[in-house]
């Protein structure tokens, strides 16, 4: 066997969702910031992308994220997050399962019972801590960058469906949250198929009729994933969620692209643009506990630490606490005469 390419690869999970970590295998990227790495990958090196999140070596429900030497000397790394649609400027449970990894193999040195750290993500710097005990993170906590609501009840229609309302608010990504029990959601697990496609729906009629731009950052610009939210299972959580990640392009004229992939955890940036939408209606205050709830019943638990401003919008900083596990180390490779060196997609699962 003659070896194309060789990856080295840590798989962890944040509160059931998978981001598999790129530790070797990619020396750097071209670009002077983060996200103009990000940018270099997409416009130049989407291979890898293709290669590690399509099938054989890939699913979709994964997430990728590639470890790259920091462009700001306050990091001590920087990762570029890859998903199936999209290089999304930030990313909360790839965040907590790169700072799994980084902590865990040692690449970053682990200081027991807290270890502080700053990651350079394409959105900007996020700062970590990280509770350790006995060489296992047992929890990351970090502060988002600020997240902000842009439409409150606004009327979006969606054909096929009808008129829907919604909000619209930045996380590290920007969301559309529409209301589950409006759309006859419990959020369970057997519903997420139709999860996954009436979200994708409302999400894609939210993107034509409500556009968005981030004030500060042009290159981060319309509504690209959606959310549904309802009322918490368990009584001692805030609300509950499902966020549909999208697994291609969106066209109202094809039937099989209105779906996606549900993120199995209760998702960091969603969980961010859901707080800055309570803040924003007088539902949320600064330093109050809120715990999200996914569709497995997995929690991550926010906080606001302080109002701010984007531009001329009003903001908020979130924090973030979840917990990643380690399931794989792995060596992923690509043989010179594999007829998939950038792996594929079959639309029964795709």
């Amino acid at each position: 066997m003659r070896l194309a390419r060789m990856i080295q690869a840590v798989d962890v999970h944040a509160a059931g969702e998978p981001g598999r970590v790129i530790v070797g295998g990619v020396l750097d990227v071209a670009g002077a910031t983060m996200l103009e790495k990000a940018q270099h990958l997409e416009a130049h090196g989407d291979a890898l992308r293709r290669l590690m999140l399509r099938e054989p070596r890939g699913y979709p429900a994964l997430c990728a994220n590639v470890i790259l030497p920091p462009t700001n000397p306050e990091a001590q790394a920087g990762y570029v997050i890859m998903e199936h649609a999209e290089y999304p400027g930030m990313s909360g449970s790839n965040t907590i399962c790169v700072a799994t990894a980084l902590l865990e193999t040692g690449m970053v040195a682990m200081r027991e019972p807290v270890t502080e750290l700053v990651l350079e993500a394409p959105a900007g710097l996020i700062r970590v801590r990280a509770a350790c005990e006995g060489g296992k993170v047992t929890g990351v906590t970090f502060r988002n960058v600020p997240a902000f609501a842009t439409h409150l009840g606004a009327v979006v229609e969606v054909p096929s469906l009808g008129t829907v309302t919604v909000d619209v608010a930045y996380g590290g990504m920007f969301h559309v949250i529409a209301d589950a029990e409006a759309l006859g959601f419990r959020i369970t697990p057997d519903e997420g198929r139709d999860i996954a496609r009436v979200t994708e729906m409302v999400k894609a009629a939210a993107a034509e009729q409500l556009p968005v731009v981030h004030p500060e950052q042009p290159a981060f610009a319309g509504i690209t994933i959606g959310q549904v939210s309802g009322p918490a299972h368990d009584p001692r959580n805030s609300w509950r969620n499902a966020t549909t990640v999208s697994t291609r392009a969106f066209d109202w004229a094809d039937p099989s692209t209105w779906t996606g992939v549900l993120d199995r955890s209760p998702c960091g940036t969603g969980t961010s643009a859901k707080m800055a939408v309570l803040h924003a209606r007088g539902q949320l205050a600064i330093g109050e506990a809120f715990r999200h709830e996914s569709i497995v019943d997995t929690v991550f638990t926010g906080r606001l630490v302080a109002e701010a401003r984007v531009g001329d919008l009003a903001a908020v900083v979130p924090e973030i606490t979840g917990t990643g596990w380690v399931y794989a180390f792995t060596s992923y490779v690509v043989d010179e005469t594999d007829p998939f060196p950038e792996g594929f997609t079959v639309g029964d699962i795709w």
